[in-house]
């Protein structure tokens, strides 16, 4: 990379470039034209006129914006089915146990220590992935326990560490209701993502 791009302006424009198409990415943005791309922003550096008319520009953004909801919404009514079939087949399973709001769980290791409160802040292991098993998160991966207030977590989380006396391992199975529902978290998971969580609960702070 050094080879190609050797000055400060160059490494600050490459960093330009690179932020729009993780915007572009994140957002399920297909069929960009990378040489359009490229196009519009030599022609608005160079002041020249728009190679596009204004009206063009309003039929394309719209049609394309109308093509990413339509894409959106069916990727999370995909997820959302793909998330309910798993839950249903998994609550069949021995050893699963089902709360009132829907949150699933087994325990992996019992503890004996002392319970957290909803006010309490706790110290704990996790790894988490999509029903896939595809891991998006891993404090034991990383090394480090994670700490936070246990009100300040997923719902299905905040229920889940009541329910866990210290030393007490869980496999949580989290709807995506009481996990990041119909918004996700970011790129790295997608609404009405269905979620699984081993936690650990390590101590009350």
């Amino acid at each position: 990379m050094s080879d190609l791009f050797s000055t400060m302006e160059q490494h600050a424009s490459y960093g330009v470039g690179r932020q729009m198409g993780e915007q572009l990415a994140a957002n399920s943005f297909e069929g960009i034209d990378i040489p359009a791309v490229q196009a519009g922003l030599a022609d608005a550096f160079a002041g020249k006129e728009s190679a596009v008319s204004m009206e063009e520009l309003q039929v394309a953004f719209t049609e394309i914006s109308r093509r990413l909801q339509e894409a959106q919404e069916a990727a999370a009514e995909a997820a959302a089915a793909e998330g309910d079939t798993f839950l249903a087949e998994n609550a069949k399973r021995d050893g699963i146990t089902i709360t009132e709001s829907g949150l699933q769980y087994e325990v992996l290791v019992q503890g004996d220590g002392e319970t957290p409160t909803y006010d309490s802040t706790v110290r704990t292991h996790y790894h988490g992935t999509f029903i896939s098993g595809d891991v998006f998160d891993s404090s034991v991966a990383r090394g480090q326990p994670a700490e936070f207030p246990v009100s300040g977590v997923i719902a299905g989380w905040t229920e889940a560490l009541q329910l866990m006396p210290v030393g007490t391992k869980l496999k949580l199975y989290v709807p995506h209701h009481l996990a990041y529902g119909e918004r996700g978290a970011g790129a790295s998971i997608p609404p009405y993502s269905a979620l699984v969580f081993e936690v650990e609960l390590l101590e009350i702070i």
